[in-house]
């Protein structure tokens, strides 16, 4: 299937949901700050509970160091997720691009039938929908998530799939070192075991096993269905519109190496890209 390449054509005044100069992609929504801030005060949290409560006053530093390390390189890669996730452009369509000598430059044939946006005036590529907190049309779009302030898109959806990944992995850690350390404080009758006082010391670890459990559950759907959905090559926007099937659909795996690139320990880095599509001489992308 070829795809026609947009990004070509944008404009270079074209700052809208940009900052920082037009480096990052920024989403000026003020329910979506607010969750992506206590999307972060939570993990502080957890942080602050995992270590000044359950592994620094631990007498076991064999056990503490080997928790400590597995605890903040996945805290590390969630956040460093989170960031690009929120901060990358999922795949905006150029605003206000539908116009004949734009077209004209698109290659488009005549009489050629092409799909228009009426909220932002662009020519919508195949399986892109318009999304009303962005304000911009996103190609394979999925869904907007509040809690990373952006849609997830073409661009940012392996950023969202790693952040929704070490989001649970660490909410399982956080239980599991919770619910050993109120059993060690038990059995050593409090003494020893923390450097807060009981009460304070089991209303932490309660908090922290509550935060633990309900994240731990609702990452986990959440990786599940987008992992559903690269497998079918559906988004889930496709799946809840029940749109029929206008693009040629990819096997499995090659849908997984669209979002992921090919196989490698890279799949589980935020810090590196999937393998650009190859671009043919007529300006078309080729999936």
């Amino acid at each position: 299937m070829m795809e026609y390449e947009y990004g070509s054509f944008r404009k270079e005044s074209d700052f809208h949901n940009r900052c920082c100069g037009g480096v990052l992609w920024c989403i000026r929504d003020i329910c979506g700050i607010i969750c992506a801030i206590l999307t972060w005060l939570l993990i502080l949290y957890a942080e602050f509970v995992v270590m000044s409560v359950i592994l620094i006053p631990s007498p076991y530093p064999i056990y503490s160091i080997i928790n400590m390390i597995i605890f903040q390189t996945c805290a590390f890669l969630a956040l460093t997720s989170h960031f690009k996730t929120m901060f990358t452009d999922p795949g905006a369509v150029p605003k206000g691009n539908a116009t004949k000598e734009m077209i004209k430059q698109m290659g488009f044939r005549e009489g050629q039938v092409i799909f228009k946006c009426p909220k932002c005036c662009s020519i919508k590529p195949d399986r892109a929908h318009h999304c009303s907190v962005c304000q911009r049309c996103i190609r394979k779009m999925d869904h907007h998530c509040p809690w990373v302030n952006n849609c997830v898109g073409e661009n940012n959806q392996k950023y969202f799939v790693l952040f929704t990944f070490y989001i649970a992995t660490i909410s399982l850690h956080s239980l599991f070192l919770a619910v050993n350390q109120f059993l060690t404080c038990v059995r050593h009758e409090w003494k020893g075991c923390t450097s807060y006082s009981p009460p304070a010391t089991v209303v932490l670890l309660l908090f922290l096993a509550f935060e633990a459990l309900l994240f731990a559950v609702f990452t986990a759907v959440m990786l599940a269905t987008q992992v559903q959905a690269i497998w079918t090559d559906e988004t889930g926007i496709e799946q809840l519109k029940k749109e029929e099937a206008r693009w040629v659909k990819k096997s499995r795996w090659k849908s997984i190496q669209a979002v992921f690139g090919r196989f490698s320990l890279l799949w589980f880095s935020p810090f590196a890209r999937p393998t650009p599509k190859f671009k043919n001489e007529c300006g078309l992308y080729a999936v």
